[in-house]
């Protein structure tokens, strides 16, 4: 799929730290419990950290104690890609930035979490740059 945003692999190598560039070009997955957003209460909007493009807002963030941080929805489906992922020996659904591709994590449903969707987007913190409200 073309992206708005087209970079080479080096003008990329370039502009991310060697972890960021790991999972936001190479699908790679932070370790859990580490990420600088997994129990942030902050409000605001969680960005593309390779982009900017605006993904998910604390409104939706909820505690899944999963590790990872959780949204039950991004802010409009146009904002992300949904790619199916048979890789690690199972079914699941990446999500990616739909404006660079860069990846996001993934996004499960029927797992019974209390939310309106029924959905956990389970999203690395280092794919993400969030804005405090009001900054």
């Amino acid at each position: 799929m073309p992206y708005e945003i087209e970079k080479s692999d080096a003008e990329w190598r370039e502009q991310l730290t060697p972890q960021e560039y790991a999972v936001l070009r190479q699908a790679g997955t932070e370790r859990p419990g580490v990420g600088e957003y997994t129990d942030t209460k902050t409000e605001g909007v969680y960005s593309c950290r390779a982009c900017g493009n605006e993904l998910f807002s604390s409104e939706t963030k909820f505690d899944s104690h999963c590790g990872w941080p959780s949204y039950f929805s991004p802010l409009a489906e146009e904002r992300v890609e949904y790619i199916e992922d048979t890789t690690m020996g199972m079914r699941r659904v990446e999500v990616r930035c739909a404006k660079c591709g860069s990846h996001l994590g993934h996004v499960f449903e029927g797992e019974g979490y209390g939310t309106p969707t029924d959905q956990r987007y389970c999203i690395n913190s280092i794919s993400l740059t969030l804005r405090p409200k009001g900054a």
